[in-house]
């Protein structure tokens, strides 16, 4: 893109007066993806990046989104201090989500705790194939016979052990998925599903758009909880997972909405 004589001479306040407009739209919609802020300021995204990276922005990007830079430590999950939280609840919510699985399914598992659980649920011997983009979830399915992997790939992120890059999501979309397996760290019954990681919101619409049936498996503890990074409503998905006992309020506050409840001697 075309750069003014005034800007070449100018180039600190050019990209102050660009931090400042980014400012005020981050301000208004909470966050704002990449190619969009490209777009407002009539730049590249490396210039959006090249901005970002300055140890004074006060924003940042994070998984493809401009976000505010305190976000990232507001909102930090990873998944070592996820994997010992509401294990046997996890647990069975994906061995009720792993009952639906059908012999030659091609399904896609999401990351995080709750996924890893989910990976060890599949049944054995079964033939499947497997669209996945985190490492903890790939380490597991590939030490299954009779399953095709398909390991989603781009940049590694270490607080979820997962990959983003725009070429995974050119390829989700090319995918006949049959079943999606999507996580979530807050399931609000009015703000829909939600997680900490901006980067996972692209991959997540993805595979739910190219799958025939998409599941959200969670744990009780997700229930009536809202995180940064909103990525579907509720009625994206044909059912909703819950491991655990949930409260009579918090089921009426879920009234209307498909969700089947995991409880230990539940069949």
């Amino acid at each position: 893109m075309a750069v003014s004589s005034n800007e070449a001479a100018h180039p600190g306040d050019a990209r102050s007066r660009r931090l400042q407009k980014l400012r005020r739209a981050v301000d208004e919609n909470g966050t704002l993806h990449l190619k969009a802020a490209a777009q407002l300021l009539n730049v590249s995204e490396m210039t959006i990046r090249r901005d970002l990276a300055s140890s004074d922005a006060s924003l940042a990007c994070l998984g493809g989104h401009v976000v505010d830079a305190a976000f990232p430590t507001a909102v930090k999950y990873t998944l070592e201090q996820e994997l010992d939280q509401h294990t046997q609840y996890k647990l069975l919510a994906c061995q009720r989500a792993a009952e639906s699985i059908r012999d030659g399914d091609t399904v896609f598992i999401d990351c995080g705790t709750t996924m890893q659980s989910l990976a060890e649920c599949l049944p054995a011997g079964m033939s499947l194939s497997v669209v996945c983009y985190s490492m903890n979830v790939a380490t597991i399915i590939t030490r299954r016979p009779n399953t095709q992997v398909m390991l989603i790939g781009g940049l590694y992120h270490a607080s979820s052990q997962s990959f983003f890059s725009e070429e995974a999501l050119t390829y989700l979309h090319k995918l006949g998925i049959n079943k999606a397996f999507i996580s979530a760290g807050g399931v609000h019954p009015a703000r829909g599903a939600s997680c900490s990681n901006f980067h996972e919101v692209a991959i997540k619409q993805a595979a739910i758009a190219s799958a025939m049936e998409s599941i959200l498996v969670v744990d009780e503890s997700k229930l009536v909880r809202l995180k940064p990074a909103f990525f579907a409503d509720l009625d994206a998905f044909s059912t909703i997972i819950v491991g655990g006992h949930v409260s009579s309020g918090v089921r009426k506050q879920f009234k209307g909405l498909r969700l089947e409840y995991a409880t230990e001697g539940a069949k």
